[in-house]
C-alpha cells in the first residue's frame, strides 16, 4: 500500500502543468549593471510605475525602462536584466522570489496599497449599488483567479470579499453568478468588457476602471468587505547604481501623487 501511494504521488509530480513550474533558468547569467535601471512586474501597477519612471528621468536624468505583463513574457529577460522587481501583493512577490532568488524578500518593501471595488460597464446599467447586488440571481460576475498556475494579484480576492463576514451563503450564491474565472487582470478586463456577452460586474483592483474610464465605472465595495493589497519592490544586489535612488523617488511625495491618482494610498 505504501509503496503505491509512493508511486502515485511521484506520478502526480511528473505529470504537473508546466506553467505550475518555476520559470527559473539556471543557464541564464543575471548581469544587470547596463546603465539602465530595469524594472519588471504584472499589469496593474505598472501605469503609475512608468508615470514615475518619467517623472524620475526628468529629474535626474536616469533612464528606466519598466516592462510589465504576464511573467511568461517577461522572465528570460528579467533573469538577465532586472534591477527591480515589482509586485501587485504580497502573495504575488513571494511567487516572483521562487523564481529570482537572486532578490531577498529581506529587502522587499511594500510602498502602496489599494483597495479591491466592483467594476461596472460605464454608466451602471445594472444599477449595482454594493456587493449585496452580485448575488441576485441572474448576474454576470467576472473574478480574477491563479487557478493554481498563474501568478496574479486577483487569487482570492472575490472569496475574501464573499465570505468577509462569515457567510458561507454569500460565498456560494456569488460563485453561482461567476461567469468566468481569469488568469490575471488583463485576461479578466477583456471578459468583462466582451462585445458579444459583457459582464454585468468585475471585483478588481480600483486603478483598473480609473485607468479605463471610457468603458468603466466603479462601486465601492461596502468598509466591512472592502480588501485591500499591495505593490511593492525589492532590488538585486547587482543593481546599477541608480537603482537605490529610483526606489527613494517612489516613497517621495512626487511618486505618491502620482500613485494615488491611480487608487493608490499610502
Amino acid at each position: 500500500m505504501r509503496l503505491t501511494c509512493l508511486i502515485t504521488a511521484a506520478v502526480l509530480l511528473n505529470t504537473a502543468p508546466a506553467s505550475a513550474i518555476t520559470l527559473k533558468d539556471d543557464r541564464i547569467k543575471h548581469s544587470p549593471k547596463d546603465g539602465v535601471v530595469r524594472v519588471f512586474g504584472p499589469g496593474g501597477p505598472h501605469t503609475a510605475l512608468m508615470r514615475a519612471a518619467e517623472a524620475f528621468k526628468k529629474k535626474t536624468g536616469v533612464a528606466v525602462e519598466v516592462n510589465y505583463g504576464p511573467e511568461s513574457r517577461w522572465t528570460k529577460d528579467a533573469q538577465r536584466t532586472a534591477d527591480v522587481l515589482f509586485g501587485s501583493s504580497e502573495q504575488s512577490m513571494t511567487a516572483f522570489l521562487e523564481t529570482y532568488n537572486g532578490f531577498a524578500s529581506s529587502d522587499v518593501e511594500p510602498i502602496y496599497i489599494r483597495r479591491a471595488v466592483i467594476a461596472v460597464q460605464k454608466g451602471n446599467p445594472k444599477n449595482i449599488k454594493g456587493f449585496a447586488d452580485l448575488l441576485k440571481a441572474g448576474m454576470r460576475v467576472v473574478v480574477t483567479e491563479g487557478a493554481g498556475v498563474y501568478n496574479t494579484s486577483g487569487t482570492g480576492v472575490w472569496e475574501d470579499v464573499a465570505g468577509r463576514l462569515g457567510g458561507l451563503k454569500d460565498v456560494a450564491s456569488l460563485r453561482s453568478n461567476i461567469i468566468a474565472f481569469k488568469k490575471g487582470s488583463g485576461a479578466s478586463f477583456r471578459a468583462f468588457k466582451n462585445a458579444k456577452a459583457p459582464a454585468d460586474a468585475w471585483i478588481t483592483w480600483v486603478h483598473w476602471p480609473l485607468n479605463n474610464a471610457d468603458v468603466a465605472d466603479f462601486v465601492e465595495l461596502e468598509p466591512e468587505r472592502r480588501i485591500h493589497r499591495v505593490t511593492n519592490v525589492v532590488a538585486s544586489p547587482a543593481a546599477d547604481a541608480e537603482t537605490a535612488q529610483f526606489i527613494e523617488f517612489l516613497k517621495s511625495d512626487a511618486a505618491l501623487a502620482i500613485f494615488e491618482s491611480e487608487g493608490w494610498k499610502r
